[in-house]
């Protein structure tokens, strides 16, 4: 077992099937040591597990919550392209949207959830820069939804 699949384990985490696109794109998308993830939302078994906007119809800690999924949804990507996280050198950047609404302004407390777990996961290699945006809307009326891109070794 590897060592990031051990430390999932040791949070509790087990990773769904990397997501099949219904759009035409890919979830990811590899250019020399680089990998860019596709955005990702807070699906569990195909269902978003909170739907509606930050500040109104889903509290700041459910958006943590949807982040926190939306992250193992973005590792269960990785794991399917790479075969195995321990691949991973570093999450270098975290886009991260927020469903929010009018006059909500608190999306880097909501993304926390995200970036909180990769740092959990990677230790030192999960601290990121990032970038944490509010939205009026996002598709499907998820609360967020995550860009990754990540360095990553043969």
């Amino acid at each position: 077992m590897s060592q990031i699949e051990q430390r999932l384990l040791e949070l509790g985490i087990t990773l769904p099937p990397s997501p099949e696109p219904r759009f035409t794109y890919i979830p990811c998308n590899q250019t020399g040591n680089l990998i860019y993830l596709s955005g990702q939302d807070c699906r569990i078994n195909g269902d978003l597990m909170f739907e509606g906007k930050v500040g109104r119809e889903v509290t700041i800690e459910q958006g943590q919550a949807a982040a926190r999924q939306t992250i193992i949804n973005c590792l269960a990507v990785m794991k399917g392209y790479l075969g195995d996280l321990d691949r991973v050198v570093k999450i270098v950047k975290m886009l991260g949207f927020v469903n929010s609404a009018p006059g909500f302004g608190d999306q880097p407390y909501v993304i926390n959830g995200a970036s909180d777990l990769l740092v959990a996961v990677f230790g030192e290699q999960g601290k990121h820069a990032r970038s944490a945006i509010g939205t009026s809307d996002l598709p499907f009326h998820t609360p967020v939804e995550i860009e990754l891109i990540v360095e990553v070794r043969d």
